[in-house]
């Protein structure tokens, strides 16, 4: 064994741990990961007649209504968490006077990766 050997396979092994860094994060569901956030932060005001569906026109109780956004446009882009007023809502991105959830508990960091992740994938509905 030459001295290099050693050296191109420490090389190599690196850049292959590397090569699976670099992959992004696994692929967000809607359906097992977002929709249970929404559900446990949203809901309860965002159903029809709630305050928060009242106000905004958001309803929350599907993929498809969540996608259509408010009366004011859509609240989700895919691919894009900062153009999504749900995303900076909840992230915190905004006036705290706004923030989402009013008055509750805040999403923890890892809960916003979560929903950060699925806009930027392409916000799907699987």
């Amino acid at each position: 064994m030459s001295k290099s050997t050693p050296l191109l396979l420490s090389s190599t092994l690196t850049a292959l741990l590397l090569a699976g860094c670099s992959a992004g994060p696994a692929p967000v569901s809607f359906k097992s990961e977002v929709k249970p956030l929404v559900d446990k932060y949203c809901t309860e005001c965002h159903l029809p007649g709630g305050t928060g569906a009242e106000a905004s026109g958001f309803i929350t109780d599907s993929y498809e209504n969540v996608m259509k956004g408010t009366k004011f446009g859509p609240v989700v882009v895919a691919g894009d968490p900062l153009s999504s007023s749900f995303y900076r809502l909840i992230a915190g991105k905004v006036d705290p006077s706004i923030r989402m959830p009013h008055g509750k508990e805040a999403l923890s960091e890892v809960e916003i990766a979560t929903v950060e992740n699925w806009i930027n994938q392409g916000a799907k509905n699987n």
